[in-house]
C-alpha cells in the first residue's frame, strides 16, 4: 500500500483541532504551540512530496483510492499532478506561518487555532480530490470555519463581511452542485471522477438541456454554472464585491489565508474542471474570459487607487492581480497558462507579506489609514523608526509591482508574453500593461505616504518587528527573491501537466 501522505497532510490538521478543543482555555500558549506542531507536520510532509514530486511525470502522482460509496459510485479519490503541487505546498506553508501570525489573538484562543486547523484541512482537501463528490465537500467544508473567522474575530463589520462572504461563496456552490449533479447524471457510467470525466469529455457534446422552456447546448450550460461558481471565489469582476469586506474586517492571518490561497481556488477549480472536462466549451468562451480578465485587472487597480485604508487597498489589488491570472489562461499558450499559474503562487507569497505587514503596523498603532477621513496624515515616514519593516515592505511592494529579480516580474511577463503570441489577443496585452502603470502609482503613492517624507509625531514611538514577526515573514521574503532570479523549481514543477491540459484543449 502506498503512504498515504495526501491523506495525512489533509487530516493532521483536524486531529489537531479536535486536540486543541480538549486542552485547557486557561492555557493559550499550550493551543499556540499545539496548533505550531499540527501546521508544522503538514509543512514538513510538503518538503517530502516536494522532494519525491517526479516532475517529468504529467499523470497524477501520490494516488489514494477507496470505494466510498458504491451505490453511487463515489469514491475517496486523492492525488496530485504539477497543478496542484504548488497550491499544496502554498497552503501548508501559508497555514504555518499564519499560526505565529495569529499570536496576538487573545479572545477565544482555542475557538481561533481549532477553527484556524479546520480551514486548513478543508483546503488542503480542495487540491487533492480527484473526485467532484470528496472536491464539494472539502469546498463546502472550508465555508464554515472562514465565516466564523471572520464573524466572531473580525473588526467593527465582522458580521456584516462574514455574512456577505458566506452568501456569495454559497450561491456559487449551489450552481456547482446543480453542475456535478448533471455531470453525474449525463455521464455513462455514472460517475464522479474527474480524471474520467475529462477522459470521457465528448460525450457532453451534442446533448442538450431544457431550462425554463429553452433548449440550450448541455456543456455550455454546465460550463457556465461550474464558471460563475468558482468566478466567485476568484473574484472576477462583478463577483467581487464580498472580497474587500472580508479582507478588511478579517484578522491579519485569515486575511493572508484569504488572499494567499482561497482566491486561487477559482482559478484552480476552472483548471481542474472547465478545461479538461469541457473544452470546446472553454474555447467557446476565450473571448469572454480574456475581456473579464482585462476587466479585472483596470478595475481592481483603479480601486485600489481610491483606498486610504491601507487594508483595503491590498485587498483591491488582489482582484486586479488575479485579472492577470485569468488573461494568461484564457490566452490557451504554453507561456501564458504557466505564467498563469505560477502567478497564482507567486502572489500568494506576495501578498501574504503585505498582508502580514499591514497587520504588523495595525498591532502598534491600532489604524490603517493612508490618509485618515479627515484628510490629514495616517502615518508618514516611519522607514526613520522602523526600517526593518520599511525594507521588508518594499519587497513585498516592489514584488506586487512586477519590478524584475522578484517573482511577480516572472510570472507577469510570462503571462503578456504567452497572451500576446496569441495574435487573437494582442490587443488585449496592450490594455492590460496599463494595469502596470496603475498598480505602480497606487503602490509608490501608499509608499510614499506610509514610508518617506517627514515622520509623523503621533508614532514616534512606533517600535520595529520583533524576531517573531521577522520570521514569519522571512521564508516568504526569500522565495519573492529567489523565484524572481530563478523560477524553474516552480515551473518544473508545472510543464508537464500544462502542457497535457494545453492538448484537451487542442491548442498545444
Amino acid at each position: 500500500m502506498q503512504f498515504p501522505i495526501l491523506s495525512l497532510m489533509t487530516f493532521i490538521p483536524l486531529l489537531g483541532m479536535l486536540v486543541i478543543l480538549a486542552l485547557p482555555k486557561d492555557k493559550p500558549n499550550l493551543v499556540r504551540w499545539t496548533s505550531v506542531i499540527f501546521t508544522g507536520v503538514p509543512l514538513l510532509l510538503g518538503v517530502w512530496l516536494y522532494r519525491h514530486f517526479d516532475a517529468s511525470n504529467a499523470s497524477v502522482q501520490f494516488v489514494e483510492r477507496a470505494s466510498w460509496i458504491k451505490a453511487f459510485n463515489i469514491e475517496y479519490y486523492m492525488g496530485i499532478d504539477g497543478l496542484s503541487i504548488p497550491m499544496v505546498l502554498l497552503t501548508v506553508l501559508l497555514s504555518f506561518l499564519c499560526v505565529f501570525a495569529s499570536w496576538g489573538i487573545e479572545k477565544g484562543v482555542k475557538g481561533y487555532y481549532a477553527m484556524f486547523l479546520f480551514l486548513e484541512s478543508g483546503m488542503m482537501g480542495v487540491f487533492c480530490a480527484l473526485d467532484f463528490f470528496l472536491f464539494f465537500l472539502f469546498w463546502e467544508v472550508m465555508l464554515l470555519p472562514m465565516y466564523f473567522l471572520i464573524g466572531i474575530w473580525g473588526g467593527k463589520d465582522k458580521v456584516y463581511a462574514a455574512i456577505k462572504f458566506f452568501l456569495y461563496t454559497l450561491a456559487g456552490s449551489v450552481l456547482m452542485l446543480l453542475a456535478m449533479l448533471a455531470m453525474y447524471y449525463y455521464s455513462e457510467p455514472h460517475t464522479f471522477d474527474l480524471l474520467a470525466l475529462a477522459e470521457n469529455h465528448k460525450q457532453f457534446l451534442d446533448k442538450t438541456v431544457t431550462l425554463f422552456g429553452a433548449t440550450y447546448a448541455l456543456d455550455k450550460i454546465l460550463w457556465l454554472g461550474l464558471f460563475i461558481g468558482f468566478a466567485i471565489k476568484v473574484p472576477i469582476w462583478p463577483f467581487h464585491t464580498w472580497l474587500p469586506w472580508a479582507h478588511v474586517e478579517a484578522p491579519t492571518a485569515v486575511s493572508v489565508i484569504l488572499a494567499g490561497v482561497l482566491l486561487k481556488m477559482g482559478t484552480y477549480g476552472l483548471l481542474r474542471m472547465n478545461y479538461p472536462i469541457f473544452p470546446e466549451a472553454t474555447q467557446w468562451a476565450s473571448t469572454a474570459l480574456m475581456i473579464l480578465g482585462v476587466i479585472n485587472i483596470i478595475y481592481g487597480a483603479l480601486c485600489a487607487m481610491a483606498q486610504k485604508d491601507l487594508k483595503k487597498l491590498v485587498a483591491y489589488s488582489s482582484v486586479s492581480h488575479m485579472g492577470y491570472v485569468i488573461m494568461g489562461m484564457a490566452s490557451f499558450t504554453t507561456a501564458g497558462v504557466n505564467g498563469a499559474v505560477m502567478q497564482m503562487f507567486n502572489h500568494g507569497t506576495s501578498t501574504a507579506m503585505m498582508f502580514l505587514l499591514v497587520g504588523v503596523a495595525y498591532d502598534r498603532v491600532h489604524h490603517r489609514w493612508i490618509v485618515k477621513p479627515d484628510g490629514s496624515k495616517g502615518f508618514g515616514g516611519i522607514a526613520a523608526v522602523a526600517p526593518v519593516y520599511t525594507g521588508m515592505m518594499a519587497i513585498a511592494l516592489f514584488a506586487s509591482l512586477g519590478l524584475p529579480g522578484l517573482s511577480g516580474f516572472i510570472s507577469e511577463a510570462l503571462v503578456f508574453l504567452g497572451t500576446f503570441s496569441n495574435p487573437k489577443y494582442q490587443s488585449y496585452v496592450v490594455i492590460g500593461s496599463i494595469g502596470i502603470l496603475l498598480g505602480a502609482a497606487y503602490l509608490l503613492w501608499m509608499f510614499m505616504r506610509v514610508f518617506l517624507g517627514p515622520l509623523n509625531e503621533e508614532h514616534k514611538d512606533m517600535t520595529d518587528m520583533n524576531w517573531r514577526e521577522r520570521l514569519t515573514l522571512l521564508p516568504l521574503c526569500v522565495l519573492v527573491i529567489v523565484l524572481g532570479v530563478y523560477p524553474m523549481p516552480v515551473l518544473n514543477l508545472m510543464g508537464p501537466t500544462i502542457a497535457k491540459l494545453l492538448a484537451a484543449l487542442g491548442v498545444a
